[in-house]
């Protein structure tokens, strides 16, 4: 089936739309945030030109809140989802006018990036709620359809949003009202997020079976309750060794990810030249989007013969096919080859990892599930910051580092493998009973 096929068997379910919008308008507010944030740590002439640079400023920005994360992230199991979309993007909205504010009067550094940091924190915490309520809106036998179209579309509405933030930072004249301006205008998105949400009922989202209790005993649940999802996951077998899988593979993209953005600053552009370095990562951002895109076609294709565990295997061969393309050459074009094959696997592997976990974790354990999804998430970025500051030359490229992520992402695959051969998965109300045992 077609993309727009796809979609339009999902839009007949009003609550899907619902959600959907929410997320495109969102995630649009995102990407123009994003852009803000990078011209400030990333594109700027006096700012991290070295990959221990680089790593640093991904660590300040990922390792808070892969500790806070997890003591959020259970309260989706108590707290209705809707109310966590409404308020949270109505907190990211006025922090955006506060760091406008700042960089507009040339604030230092440090304030910024504590603002910056409780931003993130709390998107984070948003697509975990967008990913645990999409069960509720649409059919059980619809979401790997789902799973295929929403996070990439979501994905594609973040690089609208860069691609809309980039234009909104050339038009302005120079100066800290150039800093500022991408996030002004992601506030006023944001807040256009909190009207979608606000046509999304109390209870459409979930979760089922909320028990009434006080704040005090939420907060002290947390940590029994984070024990109790990890110890359900690792009965349920199929949802811990995706997460695991996912991490993993997060892991090794993040040092690719890294790579890109010094290979675009330093070694395709000039690194006096910090305009054209942004403009180079965004070319090839972009080309990686193609592999994205095309992971919405091929997974639902793959699925009529594949099952989730063998489509995951399949995008870890064609990571690692990108993986030997760039042993070979750092040339512009060949770039683009293996920024579209890492693009199309690590999408295609995450759409199955989403649809593992919705589909084999119960209701009550969902919000849990996609809390530690995140914390492993982030933890892995911020690990392969630390390898990439090792591995890595200024220049973001290294024969024999590649090298060492070919071998990774075979072990990798061999291991997911053996592990599903194994695996003949357990009734989930039979897990329930045993993790609350």
């Amino acid at each position: 089936m077609s993309v727009l096929s796809d979609l339009k068997t999902l839009l007949v379910h009003d609550g899907f739309k619902r959600l959907f919008t929410v997320r495109l308008i969102s995630q649009s507010g995102d990407g123009m945030f994003q852009v803000g944030l990078a011209t400030l740590y990333f594109f700027n002439p006096t700012n991290m030109t070295t990959a221990s640079g680089v790593a640093a400023a991904f660590t300040v920005l990922l390792l808070p809140f892969t500790i806070v994360g997890p003591f959020v992230g259970p309260l989706l199991d108590r707290w209705s989802r809707q109310a966590v979309l409404f308020w949270g993007n109505t907190i990211r909205a006025i922090l955006c006018v506060l760091l406008a504010v700042l960089m507009y009067l040339g604030a230092g550094f440090v304030p910024i990036s504590v603002l910056a940091l409780i931003t993130l924190g709390i998107n984070r915490f948003l697509l975990s709620a967008l990913s645990a309520g999409l069960p509720h809106v649409v059919p059980r036998d619809q979401l790997i359809m789902a799973n295929s179209l929403v996070p990439t579309l979501g994905a594609v509405a973040t690089v609208v949003g860069a691609v809309l933030g980039l234009i909104v930072n050339r038009l302005t004249p120079e100066g800290t009202i150039r800093d500022a301006s991408c996030l002004a205008v992601a506030a006023v998105l944001l807040l256009c997020a909190v009207w979608a949400a606000s046509r999304i009922q109390f209870r459409e989202l979930g979760p089922d079976g909320r028990a009434e209790v006080s704040l005090a005993k939420q907060i002290g649940a947390v940590l029994e309750d984070l024990w109790h999802g990890a110890r359900y996951l690792t009965l349920r077998r199929t949802p811990g060794h995706a997460l695991i899988v996912m991490a993993v593979h997060r892991f090794l993209y993040g040092v690719n990810f890294i790579a890109l953005l010094l290979i675009s600053r330093n070694l395709l552009t000039d690194p006096a030249d910090p305009d054209a370095g942004l403009a180079m990562f965004a070319l090839l951002s972009g080309i990686s989007l193609a592999g994205n895109g095309s992971a919405i076609v091929l997974t639902p294709l793959a699925h009529q013969r594949l099952s989730p565990q063998q489509w995951i295997i399949a995008c870890l061969g064609i990571s690692t096919l990108s993986q030997v393309i760039l042993i070979v050459t750092p040339s512009l074009p060949w770039m683009g080859v293996a920024a579209v094959l890492m693009g199309l696997g690590v999408q295609g592997a995450k759409i199955a990892v989403d649809t593992i976990v919705q589909r084999d974790v119960v209701d009550q354990y969902r919000g849990r599930a996609f809390a530690l999804y995140d914390m492993l998430y982030n933890a892995a970025f911020v690990g392969a910051a630390a390898l990439a500051a090792v591995m890595l030359p200024n220049t973001g490229w290294s024969r024999g580092g590649f090298a060492v992520l070919v071998l990774l992402y075979l072990a990798l695959a061999g291991w997911f493998w053996l592990m599903s051969r194994s695996t003949k998965g357990v009734p989930a109300e039979v897990e329930t009973e045993t993790a609350e045992g």
